[in-house]
């Protein structure tokens, strides 16, 4: 069972991605934004980070970024889960350091795959 933190300022997205996670037996963390997101990892040191792209403030795309670069967070691996479906933004995503990228809406097969994938599960 992993500890995994979800970024997302949609609460209806963060209680879908919750019950996905949940079912498939992890642990979970949540933020409603970028900078929280930053904050819940340095503290808490998830295992994974699942993070949403459009928020206020500090996008996904900017907290992927320092967390990948930071050195007390460049080990917890990132996955962008947004709906942002472009291959620029997919592209732009693994270059801020995400470990892997899915679109919404996901299934709870890609999801569970994609975070096991990550985790070497």
């Amino acid at each position: 069972m992993a500890r995994i933190l979800i970024v997302d300022d949609s609460p209806t997205e963060m209680h879908v991605l919750k019950s996905m996670v949940e079912k498939s037996g992890h642990e979970t963390l949540t933020a409603s934004s970028g900078e929280e997101g930053i904050e819940i990892a340095r503290a808490e040191k998830p295992d994974l980070v699942l993070m949403d792209v459009v928020m206020p403030g500090l996008n996904g795309f900017q907290a992927t970024r320092q967390l990948t670069k930071g050195a007390e967070t460049a080990d917890i691996p990132v996955i962008i889960c947004t709906t942002k479906d472009q291959e620029t933004d997919r592209v732009w995503g693994m270059r801020q350091g995400a470990r892997d990228y899915i679109t919404k809406p996901v299934t709870e097969a890609d999801l569970v795959n994609k975070i096991n994938s990550v985790l070497g599960t």
